[in-house]
C-alpha cells in the first residue's frame, strides 16, 4: 500500500495563519489564494507581536488593528507564513 504524503503547508483555504511580510504582521483565515495574493478575511494588521515565540504559543499579541473587510496580502512581500493555532484576535488593541 502506497503512502499518501499529507501536505504540512499552512497555505491552503480554511486555514487560519500568521503572516510575516517584509514590514508587517498579519493574521486571518485564508479565503483565497491567487499567483500574487493571499486573501485574508477575520484579518488582522499585528502592529506588535510581543516576543514572537510567545505569541504563537499563547496567542497573546501586544498591538492589534483589525480589518472590516477581507485584506489581500502580496505574495511577493511575505517572509513566511506559519498556522495560527489560537483564537483569531478580532478585539482592537
Amino acid at each position: 500500500m502506497a503512502s499518501r504524503k499529507v501536505s504540512k503547508n499552512p497555505i491552503k483555504l480554511g486555514n487560519p495563519v500568521l503572516i510575516r511580510t517584509v514590514t508587517l504582521y498579519y493574521t486571518g483565515r485564508i479565503v483565497e489564494i491567487t499567483k500574487d495574493e493571499i486573501v485574508l478575511e477575520d484579518a488582522a494588521w499585528i502592529a506588535d507581536t510581543g516576543r514572537f515565540s510567545d505569541a504563537l504559543l499563547t496567542g497573546v499579541l501586544n498591538e492589534v488593528e483589525p480589518f472590516v473587510d477581507p485584506v489581500a496580502i502580496g505574495r511577493g512581500s511575505i517572509v513566511d507564513v506559519t498556522h495560527w493555532r489560537k483564537e483569531l484576535p478580532r478585539t482592537r488593541k
